[in-house]
């Protein structure tokens, strides 16, 4: 057994620590509003519920270890006194992790993302449509818990309206806890699935994906490709140049011959493949040498 003293370590550090001991951790996906107009989506598991009358629900915002600056959600949460709070399931997982890039202020994460905004009703920040639970809040309160890198900053909502998806209910209209399917955060880049288990997912690149909307418009509406598997694609800076694709297919016989002939939802499916082994670049260079 070591001991650990706060004072003694720094918050990098600690911070690893903690999330790595203190999980599952619930998914506050928040979606916010800027002065502008501009939608901002960002995930949050520094999250959970505290009172049902009222119905209350807090999510921390923290500080930034590296440099000490704030994150957008909550400069709009402040300003707005508004935000929605989206349940994150396994379908929307990837998309959700690419949300988290930090992308400069005035970007819309739900384009990025490839994810749907639906207007609220009591809100003007909007509801992620692919999530399963959605709940409209009022912020009530935001208590900073520090001044320094790494401080939370407890945004305190009270619910409005709760959206609930009628496919995650059961018979009795309660929701089902294996038909809702929600991931959670652990350490690192882990995570963990009800029922199923821990996954990992690699933290978006510390260069900016492109995003979503960036993909190629066969690719953006294939009916081969899931979310997740939009999310994965989209978390690349660049696609790869058709030279450089077929350099990388002609040294590769297996692939090459599966794909000289192939149509396109042939080559989508192919692909795939290496999707669901999270071989990225390898599904890229199929998709880009077609």
């Amino acid at each position: 057994m070591i001991t650990i003293d706060p004072s003694q370590v720094t918050t990098g550090k600690l911070h690893g620590l903690i999330l790595g001991a203190i999980g599952p951790r619930p998914i506050a996906f928040a979606s916010t509003m800027d002065a502008n107009g501009v939608a901002n989506l960002s995930p949050f598991s520094f999250f959970n519920v505290f009172s049902a009358n009222p119905p209350i629900l807090i999510f921390s915002p923290a500080r930034r270890v590296r440099d000490n600056t704030t994150k957008h959600t909550l400069e709009n949460a402040k300003l707005t006194k508004e935000v929605v709070i989206n349940i994150v399931n396994y379908d929307i997982v990837q998309q959700m992790s690419l949300s988290s890039t930090e992308y400069p202020e005035g970007v819309n994460e739900f384009e990025k993302s490839g994810l749907s905004m639906v207007p609220s009703e009591k809100v003007k920040a909007y509801r992620v449509g692919e999530s399963p639970v959605q709940f409209e809040c009022k912020v009530n309160q935001v208590v900073p818990m520090g001044d320094q890198g790494g401080a939370g900053n407890l945004i305190i909502c009270e619910v409005l309206l709760m959206h609930v998806n009628e496919s995650v209910l059961d018979e009795d209209h309660k929701i089902d806890q294996h038909k809702i399917d929600q991931v959670a955060r652990m350490g690192g880049n882990w995570y963990t699935r009800a029922n199923m288990g821990m996954f990992e997912v690699p933290k978006p690149l510390s260069a900016i994906g492109m995003g979503v909307d960036s993909l190629p418009e066969d690719i953006k509406k294939s009916t081969i490709f899931t979310g997740n598997d939009l999310g994965k694609l989209g978390n690349v800076v660049n696609i790869p140049e058709k030279l450089d694709a077929l350099e990388f297919v002609n040294k590769h016989s297996d692939i090459k011959n599966k794909i000289q002939q192939a149509n396109l939802i042939e080559i989508h499916k192919f692909a795939k493949q290496y999707l669901d082994q999270d071989e990225i670049d390898t599904a890229w260079n199929i998709l880009a040498a077609k």
